[in-house]
């Protein structure tokens, strides 16, 4: 049997406007293999982020079951969600969500920090990290100091600091242009194969598809389609 990091079972997601009710994610089941890459990809208002939100347990389920690491986490409560994004996850939002009046450090330390991390490991883990990002020489600019992929760089940094298990990127490409697109899909890669770390990340750019081990593909809440890496072709 695969070893699921995340397993779903019929999950739900239903938003209420007036008396309409709007089913962002309808009905999904899923698993993600430890160690592997993962893409959602869809169009837009197709329920990916939702998705995405609810494995980073940002947002609830209103119906199906929830693991992760092997433990129900369906009706886990406020303090042990925080507790599991705060030192088992990384997230990487659409905007890079850097803050902007601290040093590419600085953003990598506060993260630390809120990990929990001893203020003495902070500057040690959070230079390394910036230097197996490449960017080590920038890391006491300010964010509108450098370029986006820069940027990128340094919010992946941010998010895989604390040495999580599970790093979950909604969009993370959005905003870059091809090449530096390329560059952090390829990054994404490495981290996998070499690291060890499970990847979810959503986009719908068709130009980086071959590098996931998996793609699920979201229409109308619900993963249409589902394509494992040797059936890839590209």
């Amino acid at each position: 049997m695969a070893d699921n990091i995340i397993t779903l079972d019929n999950v739900k997601r239903d938003f209420y406007r007036k008396s309409e009710v709007i089913h962002a994610v309808d009905g999904v089941s899923l698993n993600i293999e430890r160690g592997t890459f993962n893409i959602l990809r869809g169009k837009s208002g197709s329920g990916k982020t939702t998705l995405l939100n609810m494995i980073a347990m940002i947002d609830r389920p209103t119906d199906g079951k929830m693991t992760f690491n092997g433990e129900d986490i369906t009706n886990a409560s406020d303090k042990k969600r925080d507790n599991i994004r705060r030192t088992q996850l990384g997230i990487i939002f659409q905007n890079t969500a850097l803050i902007a009046h601290m040093s590419a450090i600085e953003n990598v330390e506060f993260a630390l920090s809120i990990a929990g991390i001893k203020s003495q490991e902070r500057k040690r883990q959070a230079i390394n990290w910036l230097d197996i990002m490449g960017i080590k020489e920038r890391r006491n600019h300010m964010p509108a100091e450098m370029s986006g992929g820069e940027q990128a760089r340094v919010a992946i940094g941010r998010a895989l600091a604390h040495e999580p298990i599970l790093l979950l990127a909604d969009e993370p490409t959005s905003e870059l242009d091809t090449k530096t697109s390329f560059v952090v899909v390829d990054m994404f890669r490495e981290l996998v194969d070499k690291q060890g770390i499970t990847i979810v990340m959503t986009t719908h750019d068709v130009n980086i598809m071959d590098v996931a081990d998996n793609i699920f593909t979201m229409e109308d809440g619900r993963i249409i389609d589902e394509v494992k890496k040797n059936n890839i072709i590209g």
